[in-house]
């Protein structure tokens, strides 16, 4: 029915950080950190799209209109710093947040060039400057990474564009144990689009997102890397890098509920009264925070749901080569049997 592994390695342009497959299961699609790679079902490389100066996280294929969109990030933190470094860029991108979104049916070749070829284009995201740049990182905003379609939260109907927050892991700080989640309607996105241009990258995009929502899962490392809405259980998996405060159970993978509406309420420790979107009672709970979990290994670096219990998972390594560091990944297949993930 699918194939079981598919393999992909070579590349030295960063780890692997989000993959995505059209409704027919006929391509697969591969962040390399900052390249987009296009394969068959066995692995066999079709095309790729070069020359990205910023950090390119989780994938999504919007099935509505046969288009990948990812999280697209210009910084100048460490990880932004190290990818400018690492390409020899020569462009100095200002600090900008964006959804790319890439036309796949053009991507035929090999090394296609992401400004030139005209086969993507990219939308501003003015909320997530404005909480990256406010006084300490506001909710401990490192950018964004995570990204799904999916309804609104306790309505099955239409498909939103869901982008999740990097939220940075300081220890000594208590205001970044929520997930943020921004929640977008994409109907009207055409007027912002524009062709990437990374000596000046344009600032189109809407002036704040439909919602922003808050997940309380405790403290992660970068905050939510893949997210991806599954059919069967009407849930959006949240994969992250575990946290490392000790009064928390550090899960790396959250299950949201989207079966369940929306609720306003008061932050912990503070008085902002936002929406929370709440954790399904999947995978194990910790009973000293009421937080729910799954204890899987993988998902940090890709995700996709089937649609019929199964999921695709990358599983990423690293290996040396006389040039230097390379990353490849196999992909695998798994089952979801309620509580966690077996190997199909």
């Amino acid at each position: 029915m699918y194939t079981k592994k598919i393999n992909i390695e070579g590349f030295r342009t960063g780890h692997i950080q989000g993959i995505a497959t059209d409704k027919e299961r006929k391509y697969m699609y591969y962040s390399f950190t900052t390249c987009l790679i296009k394969t068959d079902m066995e692995g066999n490389i079709v095309g790729s799209v070069k020359g990205l100066a910023g950090h390119l996280g989780c994938i999504a294929y919007n099935y509505e209109d046969d288009r990948v969109y990812g999280s697209l990030e210009y910084k100048h933190d460490v990880i932004g710093t190290d990818i400018l470094n690492n390409q020899n860029n020569i462009v100095d991108v200002a600090d900008g947040f964006y959804v790319a979104i890439f036309d796949v049916e053009k991507i035929d070749r090999i090394d296609m060039d992401a400004e030139r070829d005209g086969i993507m284009t990219a939308v501003y995201l003015d909320e997530v400057l404005k909480d990256y740049n406010a006084e300490g990182h506001k909710y401990g905003c490192s950018g964004i990474d995570g990204l799904t379609f999916a309804p609104i939260a306790g309505d099955n109907g239409k498909k939103y564009l869901y982008v999740a927050y990097g939220i940075y892991g300081d220890l000594d700080r208590n205001d970044n144990d929520y997930q943020v989640i921004l929640r977008y309607d994409i109907d009207n996105w055409k007027s912002y689009e524009g062709s990437l241009n990374q000596s000046a990258m344009h600032r189109n995009g809407p002036e704040k997102p439909d919602s922003k929502y808050f997940v309380y899962t405790g403290n992660t490392r970068y905050g939510i890397q893949n997210m991806e809405y599954d059919e069967v259980t009407e849930c959006m998996f949240a994969a992250v890098y575990r946290g490392k405060k000790e009064c928390f159970p550090n899960y790396p993978m959250f299950v949201i509920d989207m079966k369940k509406a929306a609720t306003n309420e008061k932050l912990k420790n503070s008085d902002e009264n936002v929406e929370i979107l709440h954790l399904a009672e999947i995978g194990q709970k910790d009973e000293t925070t009421g937080i729910y979990g799954i204890d899987f290994p993988y998902g940090s670096t890709g995700i996709i749901s089937l649609g019929d219990g199964y999921f695709y998972f990358s599983e990423n390594y690293t290996y040396e080569l006389p040039e230097g560091k390379t990353y490849g990944s196999n992909v695998r297949l798994y089952k979801f049997d309620g509580n966690s993930f077996v190997e199909a």
